[in-house]
């Protein structure tokens, strides 16, 4: 299992444990060679990678599970579910643990990345809707393009990055993993 790390440990960056829960706070991570974005309300925390136990006949963007202090989390790679390749774990990579709604029930769900970068207010002003086309994701995945410092990041739905069919599979694998 990978031990819990707070942001600040990561990149000199805020803990989002200590931020105030704003609409206009945002975690911002790299994926992939591009920077996304999640609000800071559905961050639980951030650890280390490592500790996922892969689980058989899973989609391709389900890494596995990992063990977080005796509950079953299931583990999303988000390039291989943006990009379809699997991400390349690094010094720098790390799980995000993020609150996901499904079928009228709340599951913590760690997805990687490769880096974080910082926590980020992000004024409803300066966040535009998401385009029709030009991202390298599919537009659903998207709830904003956020304009930080002349450059765009863009803002995930986590609902819709997951997706019910997401939703399911992930369930699906944490059972597996309590058999």
């Amino acid at each position: 299992m990978g031990q819990t790390a707070s942001v600040a440990d990561q990149l000199s960056v805020v803990d989002p444990a200590g931020v105030d829960e704003s609409d206009d706070q945002y975690l911002t991570f790299n994926v992939g060679g591009e920077m996304y974005a999640i609000g800071i309300w559905a961050i639980k925390e951030i650890i280390q990678y490592g500790g996922v136990t892969e689980v058989p006949m899973m989609p391709g963007f389900i890494r596995g599970v990992i063990n977080l202090r005796g509950s079953v989390v299931p583990v999303v790679d988000l390039a291989a579910r943006f990009h379809n390749r699997l991400a390349d774990a690094g010094k720098r990579s790390c799980i995000v643990i993020v609150e996901a709604s499904g079928d009228e029930e709340v599951h913590d769900v760690g997805v990687v990345v490769d880096s974080v970068s910082a926590v980020l207010e992000i004024p409803d002003a300066d966040i535009e809707p998401a385009p029709a086309f030009g991202a390298r994701i599919e537009t659903d995945f998207i709830q904003g393009m956020g304009k930080v410092n002349g450059r765009f990041v863009i803002l995930l739905d986590v609902e819709h990055v997951l997706g019910a069919e997401g939703l399911a599979s992930l369930a699906a694998a944490a059972a597996v993993a309590k058999e």
